[in-house]
């Protein structure tokens, strides 16, 4: 009795250990997710808390005398006219109307409250209302970068402010009068990149990434479901086939850089197809994507049950019948599925798109896919080694884009997955 009171005091204590390791391995899993969690969460607090302000511009209203003698401008119809007109001179003019404490030495700085690009705009306006000379209008212009900045940030230590004392008093003075406003920066969304932070925009990255994405997509899907469908159903069982699909498995975990590598010695070297064109940056990407697909695919049309290949031959359907009419048909989501996955991953790649020269300042969104252009990604890259501090801004805004469609993309595969699946 003795031993048996023994041996049931020792079982308990080995359970008291098991059940304190499990608790303590609990802790661990517990404490691992929350690390992760916490490390997501700065991330996107840091992202969000720099970005924010990128949605945002700094606008300037001004009443602007559109007097012929200032502007050397008689007639704004006239081509030779308008190229020797001094659009800069009504806006400075307009500046100091508004501030009245400032003096004739203060010219300078005035100007350089008003973005570079206004006279441009002043210039646009008048070619589209000639009518408009000889009359004071109120117009609205993009602030200069430097105001944008003091506006937004003027208590964050991180940004250096670079307008002088009198020129942030002018500031202050306009915005107490409402003369100066911040706003939805829909001049993100409408323009290609630009050596002023606030004319940049994003349009012609995302223009850019769409056509990038439309060529990835045309090639990588239809030849990574037929590699998978042949690999999978028609494909003899040998060290050829053997040697293939290791060699797949293998080229999902390469560097992406190296596939730049090889779109740059192939299609741009060998080949002579233009640098920095979507056309060439889809076939890179088709590369890179095509092992992830195959994968994803092959799995697919291995969860298909083999009785529904048994029935479909039972009642005579031929081996390519079978897999067109059955086997492909249930396996597609899944295989969708695999495909968002992959772009989704293609999209936020830089590396490959670097090599192959889509580093390139495009101003204007491309039409075409042989128009020079850039990406999203590349677009991040270009921002965040700028030395201007408002370039940091619009980085984190466009890592902000680049997240929304990455998010959406990743949605969608979900969606689709619980909405095509069939359990079996």
């Amino acid at each position: 009795m003795t031993d048996q009171t023994q041996q049931a005091e020792r079982v308990r204590r080995s359970l008291k250990r098991r059940y304190r390791k499990e608790s303590r391995f609990r802790a661990y899993g517990m404490l691992a997710i929350a690390i992760a969690l916490g490390a997501l969460a700065v991330l996107f607090a840091d992202i969000i808390g720099k970005g924010y302000a990128g949605f945002l511009k700094t606008t300037i209203t001004l009443e602007v005398d559109l007097d012929p003698e200032v502007m050397y401008l008689d007639d704004p119809t006239d081509p030779k006219q308008v190229r020797m007109a001094d659009f800069v001179a009504p806006l400075v003019a307009a500046a100091d109307d508004a501030l009245p404490g400032a003096t004739e030495e203060d010219q300078d700085a005035l100007r350089r409250l008003i973005n570079p690009y206004a006279s441009t705009e002043l210039r646009a306006a008048l070619e589209q209302n000639p009518e408009w000379m000889g009359t004071t209008r109120t117009m609205t212009f993009l602030a200069h970068s430097n105001v944008d900045v003091y506006v937004k940030h003027e208590d964050d230590a991180a940004y250096s402010i670079k307008l002088s004392e009198q020129q942030q008093a002018w500031v202050d003075d306009l915005v107490e009068r409402g003369l100066v406003d911040t706003s939805f920066n829909d001049v993100f969304f409408t323009n290609g990149d630009s050596r002023d932070p606030a004319k940049a925009g994003v349009l012609g990255a995302i223009v850019g990434s769409l056509l990038t994405m439309i060529i990835t997509l045309l090639l990588s899907f239809p030849i990574g479901v037929a590699a998978a469908i042949y690999l999978e159903e028609f494909a003899p069982r040998n060290k050829i086939t053997d040697f293939i699909e290791v060699n797949i498995n293998n080229l999902a975990a390469v560097p992406s850089i190296i596939f730049g590598l090889l779109g740059l010695a192939v299609f741009i070297n060998l080949f002579g197809m233009p640098r920095s064109v979507p056309f060439v940056g889809g076939l890179v990407l088709t590369l890179m994507t095509l092992p992830t697909i195959i994968i994803s695919s092959r799995a697919a049309i291995q969860s298909v049950p083999p009785s529904i290949r048994e029935a479909a031959e039972g009642v005579g359907a031929s081996k390519m019948q079978v897999v067109l009419h059955h086997v492909l048909p249930l396996a597609l989501p899944g295989m969708m599925t695999g495909s968002i996955i992959g772009m989704a991953q293609a999209l936020g790649e830089t590396a490959p798109l670097l090599l192959i020269g889509m580093v390139a300042f495009i101003v204007d969104p491309p039409t075409g896919f042989f128009d020079a252009s850039t990406v999203l990604p590349v677009q991040v890259f270009l921002w965040a080694g700028s030395p201007e501090l408002a370039f940091i801004e619009r980085a984190s805004a466009a890592i902000m884009v680049l997240l929304a469609f990455l998010m959406s993309m990743n949605a969608l595969a979900i969606w689709l997955r619980k909405r095509l699946e069939r359990r079996w």
